[in-house]
C-alpha cells in the first residue's frame, strides 16, 4: 500500500502542496510567485464591477447613459421594468462605482461615472467578436 493520497497519485493534489513542491524544486533562481498575487481588495472592486456588469438589465442601462444622463423614470422605459426593478438594477450599478446620480428636485437621473465603463464595454464587445 502506497504512502500517496489520491490527489498525489492523480496530480490533483492540494494548492499548498503545489507551492511547497514548486519551492522544493523550483525551476528558476528566486521565487516570483509572491510578486504575482494580486492585492485582494484590488480583486475584490474589479469583481464588483463585473459582478455589476454581468447582467443583461444592467448592461442595457450601461447602453442607454451611453449618450448622456437619463432620469430613473426615462430608465423604467428603456427597461419595460416596474420601478423597484429598475432602482435594484440602478442601485448595484452606483455601488460598483458605474453610475453616478444628480437630484432634481423629486427626480434623480443617472450618468456614467466615467469613461472606463464604456471602454470596459467595448472592450468585451470587441472580444465577443472574435469569438
Amino acid at each position: 500500500m502506497s504512502n500517496q493520497s489520491d490527489g498525489e497519485r492523480d496530480g490533483t493534489g492540494s494548492a499548498s502542496a503545489t507551492l511547497g513542491r514548486l519551492e522544493e524544486e523550483a525551476c528558476c533562481e528566486g521565487s516570483v510567485i509572491d510578486d504575482r498575487r494580486a492585492d485582494p481588495e484590488t480583486v475584490a472592486n474589479e469583481e464588483a464591477v463585473f459582478k455589476a456588469l454581468a447582467n443583461e438589465k444592467r448592461l442595457a442601462v450601461v447602453h442607454a447613459l451611453r449618450d448622456g444622463e437619463l432620469c430613473a423614470c426615462d430608465l423604467e422605459a428603456v427597461l419595460d421594468a416596474p420601478q423597484s426593478t429598475v432602482a435594484t438594477h440602478l442601485r448595484k450599478l452606483r455601488d460598483a462605482g458605474i453610475v453616478r446620480t444628480r437630484k432634481d428636485g423629486k427626480w434623480t437621473h443617472y450618468r456614467i461615472a466615467d469613461t472606463a465603463s464604456l471602454q470596459l464595454i467595448d472592450l468585451a464587445a470587441a472580444l465577443g467578436e472574435e469569438r
